[in-house]
C-alpha cells in the first residue's frame, strides 16, 4: 500500500541491488513516502542502474534522483578502474572492489538531497555480517556519519536533525532474502554482480554473486538471477 500523502518522507540510496531494494521496502513499511538517490559513478556493473529504476518504479517513489559523477576519474577500485574483479572467493580484509570513501561520498549527497526535500530521515542498505569487509558498511561509521550530518547542515543545525537508518546493519543475507520475500519483492528486480557477462548474466564468483548465491541458498527464497558460473 503507498504511504498516505501526510506521511513524512525519507530518502533512500538505491544502488538497484538487493540489499538497497529491501530498505527501501521496510521504508515504505514503516509509513514513509519514498525519494531515492542513485550515483551514475561509472561503475562497471552498470546494469545496477536499470535495476534502481525498476525498483523505484515498483515501489512508487515519488522522485529518483539518477545523479552523474564519474568517479573513474578517482580510481582506485576494481568496480572503476583498469583492475580485474577478485573471483576466488571472499577473503578477509579490504577487497579492491572497495570504491574510496563511496558511502561518504554518497551519503553526502544523500543528506543534501533530503535537506533540499525537507526530510529528515535517510535509509541505506549496508549490512555488517555477510558483506566483503568494506569499511564504510559499518555500524561505527554510519553512527559517526549521522553525527557529522547533524553538525554540518541547516536542519542539524536548527534541532530538526537527520537520522540515518540502516535496517539491515545486523542481517545475514539470507534474512534480507526473506524480508525481499515477506515485503513482496521480487529479488529479479535487483542486480548484485560486480562483472556483468557480455550475454548479460551475472558472473556468478565475485564476492557479491557469491554472497548473494548463499544468502538465498541459506533462506529457501527462489532467486530467477541467471548465473554464469555456479561453483563455490
Amino acid at each position: 500500500m503507498p504511504a498516505s500523502s501526510a506521511a513524512p518522507l525519507a530518502v533512500v540510496l538505491l544502488s538497484g541491488g538487493l540489499d538497497s531494494m529491501v530498505a527501501a521496502g521496510l521504508a515504505r513499511e514503516q509509513g514513509f513516502r519514498l525519494a531515492a538517490l542513485t550515483i551514475d559513478y561509472g561503475q562497471r556493473h552498470r546494469r545496477e542502474l536499470e535495476a534502481a529504476r525498476e525498483i523505484a518504479s515498483r515501489l512508487r517513489v515519488e522522485r529518483h534522483v539518477l545523479l552523474p559523477l564519474d568517479l573513474r576519474c578517482i580510481g582506485g577500485s576494481a568496480l572503476t578502474d583498469a583492475i580485474a574483479v577478485p573471483k576466488d572467493g571472499v577473503g578477509d580484509g579490504v577487497p579492491v572492489t572497495y570504491v574510496p570513501a563511496r558511502n561518504l561520498v554518497f551519503l553526502s549527497l544523500t543528506v543534501a538531497l533530503a535537506e533540499s526535500l525537507g526530510a529528515r530521515d535517510l535509509f541505506i542498505g549496508v549490512n555488517a555480517l555477510d558483506y566483503s569487509g568494506y569499511p564504510d558498511c559499518r555500524p561505527e561509521f554510519i553512527a559517526s556519519f549521522a553525527a557529522a550530518a547533524n553538525l554540518g547542515t541547516r536542519l542539524g543545525t536548527e534541532g530538526a536533525g537527520f537520522i540515518v537508518h540502516a535496517p539491515l546493519q545486523h542481517m545475514s543475507k539470507a534474512d534480507i532474502a526473506r524480508e525481499a520475500a515477506r515485503l513482496g519483492l521480487d529479488p529479479a528486480w535487483s542486480w548484485s554482480c560486480y562483472d556483468p557477462q557480455p550475454d548479460g548474466r551475472a558472473c556468478g564468483l565475485c564476492d557479491s554473486c557469491r554472497l548473494r548465491r548463499k544468502g538465498f541458498a541459506e533462506s529457501g527464497v527462489v532467486d530467477r538471477t541467471s548465473y554464469a558460473e555456479q561453483h563455490d
